[in-house]
């Protein structure tokens, strides 16, 4: 904004400049014009002057030509004054005009002026406001991170109350067989998925699980294995995919530690898709087997919020 309004204080300095010279250029024209006809006159006047001079009183009364030589200047120098009244009065114009676009141009330039010196203020005005907005913004960054801290120890309780594995694999480092390439184990490929389920890369903790359950059927993490597929497909929020893969830790795991867990989650994907009549088939059924499992107790609350 600062940039257009010098470039147009400089173009109406540009203009008063130019107004100013073509119109002087005129009346000196004009000026110029005035000056060879007064020489011209006066030469002429000389001439006949001379004339006069050289002739005899006879020959002044007898001479014709003089006598109308001397009526044509005479008449000359009324025209000339005549023309000199007009072109005065026309310079005069002339000039008022002059002076009257000047003012305009100087009234004109001084509002500029005044928007250039009050944009100047609103720019500064716009850059404190942009000054604290960053501190503001600071300090909600500042709450944010207080806030992710508290929700990562809610997190770690909610594991605790669901019987959930906790993100032992969170900060553990690669093992020393991964990093040679050799095979690992059952259980050094769950630390391993679960660590890339903690974060955030589904693809290679469903992929990690899905060898878990084919290449160690038997193993004891396989339940919990099939679960975390279960949970990577509710995270996506494909619910109806993850209702089967709970389903299949309730059918091929029956023993196994994560069948309330996945009766718990099966009701809340109904719940998610909007079907409430299965969520509550499920959620009474969870109450009913493992009534006092954190589960249950959670499917009778929940049961009684959607009754």
């Amino acid at each position: 904004m600062s940039i257009k309004i010098v470039i147009t204080v400089f173009c109406l300095m540009f203009m008063i400049g130019c107004a100013h010279q073509d119109d002087v250029i005129v009346l000196d024209q004009r000026l110029q014009k005035m000056e060879r006809l007064g020489k011209e006159l006066d030469n002429k006047a000389r001439k006949l002057e001379n004339d006069y001079a050289e002739l005899t009183q006879s020959d002044r009364k007898s001479n014709e030509v003089f006598a109308q030589d001397s009526a044509a200047l005479g008449k000359e120098i009324l025209e000339y004054q005549s023309k000199g009244v007009q072109e005065d009065q026309k310079i005069r114009a002339l000039y008022a005009g002059i002076n009257a676009n000047i003012v305009g141009l100087q009234d004109e330039l001084q509002g500029v002026r005044g928007s250039l010196e009050e944009n100047e203020y609103l720019l500064k005005q716009r850059m404190d406001a942009t000054e604290d907005l960053g501190r503001e913004i600071q300090v909600k960054f500042d709450k944010m991170a207080v806030s992710l801290d508290q929700i990562e120890v809610r997190l770690q309780y909610i594991e605790q109350y669901l019987n959930l594995e906790p993100a032992l694999a969170r900060t553990q480092p690669p093992s020393k067989e991964d990093a040679e390439g050799k095979k690992l184990t059952d259980g050094d490929l769950y630390i391993s998925s679960k660590q890339a389920f903690d974060q955030g890369d589904f693809d290679a903790a469903r992929a990690g699980f899905d060898k878990i359950i084919k290449d160690f059927p038997k193993s004891e993490h396989a339940d919990n294995a099939q679960f975390w597929i279960g949970e990577i497909y509710y995270r996506e929020k494909w619910y109806e995919k993850a209702i089967l893969e709970y389903q299949k830790v309730i059918e091929n795991y029956p023993k196994g530690n994560k069948v309330p867990a996945s009766l718990l989650k099966q009701g809340f994907a109904f719940l998610s898709l909007g079907d409430k009549a299965n969520a509550r088939l499920i959620l009474k059924e969870l109450a009913k087997k493992y009534p006092e499992t954190n589960e249950g107790k959670i499917a009778v609350q929940k049961l009684r919020e959607i009754s």
